[in-house]
């Protein structure tokens, strides 16, 4: 067993111990995961784009905390619909690499319909 799919069944059995799963599903968690989502990214509202990468030991920690909710969440929908989120990785950056050509897009920001 992978560490993610033993992550996966820790999270599940979390759930299940507090009859949770009657709450859980794709739409409510995916409701979660955008508010988590943006409690991120107000630890970063108003930053500078060089500081974003030195945070203080406390934002770092919150951050971290974050991060851990929305993988958590993440982790939740992916179960809910029987998605493996390893294969849908793989193929979503193969899918990438063809919209996005390194010898085309290399240090460009533009999205990939700008490039064809």
């Amino acid at each position: 067993m992978n560490e993610l799919e033993a992550l996966r069944i820790r999270i599940n059995d979390f759930a299940d111990e507090r009859d949770w799963n009657q709450f859980h599903s794709p739409k409510n968690l995916s409701m979660a995961l955008i508010v988590e989502a943006g409690e991120l990214v107000e630890h970063f509202q108003w930053m500078k784009q060089k500081d974003s990468f030195a945070l203080a030991e406390d934002k770092l920690a919150a951050v971290e905390e974050e991060l851990a909710d929305i993988f958590v969440y993440l982790i939740r929908i992916a179960d809910q619909l029987g998605i493996d989120l390893i294969n849908a990785t793989k193929k979503k950056i193969k899918s990438n690499e063809a919209k996005y050509p390194a010898d085309v897009v290399r240090g460009s920001s533009k999205k990939y319909t700008e490039y064809r």
